[in-house]
């Protein structure tokens, strides 16, 4: 029985009106659950880079691999090993906090290199960008006091070293 485990797949793709769609309906059809993703402009204004990070077995990606590959717009396609690989995600996370509860949450943020980006009446706002699974430990160390709002940007990633696409 094939092992589900979470892939993360790049995208360069040109830049126009709903290549991202034809792209995630692509992964409905297949049956492929979208965990994340995350779609900017690159370097060149025609240009986009999607990260998707799914769940799935092997062969099911591959066959996403080659399905997504074919689709016009699609430039090229590659899947992101990170453990060759810089993977990051922002974080912001609002939390109930009073005066008393401050020294603790400025030691967390610390251990993590969070940044504390507002100070509120009763509560404070936390950014950290990081890998996904230190965003997790984050959050679960901060539960007990009470988070009121959260957000996460989705994954994005590079090759470390010189690797790079061409067009």
């Amino acid at each position: 029985m094939a092992m589900d485990k979470i892939q993360y797949l790049i995208l360069i793709v040109e830049n126009n009106t709903g290549v991202l769609a034809r792209i995630t309906s692509l992964f409905c059809q297949r049956g492929f659950n979208i965990l994340s993703l995350n779609v900017a402009e690159t370097e060149n204004p025609k240009i986009s880079r999607i990260t998707v990070v799914s769940q799935g077995d092997d062969s099911k990606f591959e066959q996403i691999v080659k399905q997504t590959s074919k689709l016009v717009e699609v430039c090229m396609v590659f899947p992101l090993e990170p453990s060759f690989s810089l993977v990051r995600e922002l974080l912001l996370v609002k939390i109930a906090c009073e005066d008393r509860d401050l020294p603790r949450v400025e030691e967390l943020a610390s251990f993590y290199g969070a940044k504390m980006i507002d100070q509120s009446v009763g509560c404070v706002v936390l950014e950290l960008t990081e890998a996904p699974e230190t965003l997790d430990r984050f959050v679960a160390e901060l539960a007990p006091f009470q988070i009121l709002e959260l957000c996460r940007t989705g994954v994005t990633g590079l090759e470390r070293g010189k690797v790079t696409y061409s067009l």
